[in-house]
């Protein structure tokens, strides 16, 4: 998964067999993809993964998605390609295509609920970003605190170890991929932010079991690692290929 390099800019499209699987494409960073990928692994779905440099796309991704972002799920049905895009709408969509594994609550009501949960999560989204991005690192962490609180609570009165009960389900991985970069977020003095072990006591519980869990493992990074590309794209030169490079120096050593 991060040994394999961006495609670019005067690249050609990837040929594939005629054989049915989806095919990704992704952004080895982008958490909207990440959360594709979890969706994939967890469901074990077999699938293509094709990285886009998101600074120099390829022609060819921008004729064939229709916002030329990421991720776009190319489904090839009885010789038929569609495009899907937005992550929530393509992990949607697996879970329903794929419903051996399946993710969403069966009952109607919890599942909504769910996708609110899922919904209201955006604002926690845009204040970790905000923080990731500034250079000043002057931000409290305020507004992120208080929308985790929501999900500490949730998480408590339902008395399971995952939101989707004895095992990680769509609210899990749809909100994992920030909560994984949280551990890229420095304070002022460059020491790594922490969650109150007290006040957040369930949800460190719950991060500690994703850690675990297979689907998140396969595409896992550390702190550093998202620090490392995070500090590449506030330069202006986002190091896509950052993994796809160390691999490279590893074979040759």
């Amino acid at each position: 998964m991060s040994d394999t390099e961006h495609l670019t800019t005067g690249s050609t499209k990837p040929i594939f067999p005629d054989d049915g699987v989806l095919r990704l494409y992704s952004m080895r960073f982008c958490p909207y993809a990440h959360r594709v990928h979890l969706v994939l692994d967890a469901k074990n779905i077999p699938h293509h993964n094709i990285y886009i440099n998101l600074q120099a796309k390829p022609d060819w991704f921008t004729k064939m998605s229709s916002t030329a972002k990421v991720p776009a799920l190319e489904v090839v049905k009885e010789g038929e390609n569609s495009v899907l895009i937005e992550s929530l709408v393509i992990c949607d969509y697996l879970d329903e295509m794929y419903p051996e594994v399946p993710l969403y609550p069966t009952d109607p009501l919890k599942k909504a609920q769910d996708k609110i949960l899922v919904q209201r999560f955006g604002h926690f989204i845009t204040s970790l970003y905000k923080m990731l991005l500034d250079d000043k690192r002057e931000l409290d962490l305020t507004d992120l605190i208080t929308d985790l609180d929501i999900y500490e609570n949730e998480l408590k009165q339902r008395g399971s170890k995952f939101f989707g009960g004895s095992k990680p389900g769509m609210l899990d991985y749809m909100i994992w991929p920030w909560c994984e970069r949280f551990a890229a977020l420095k304070l002022d003095d460059g020491t790594q932010a922490e969650l109150d072990p007290q006040r957040f006591l369930t949800l460190l519980q719950w991060r500690d079991l994703m850690l675990q869990d297979k689907a998140v493992k396969i595409f896992y990074l550390d702190g550093e690692t998202h620090d490392k590309y995070m500090n590449s794209r506030k330069a202006g030169n986002a190091d896509y290929n950052m993994l796809y490079h160390a691999a490279k120096r590893t074979r040759r050593e």
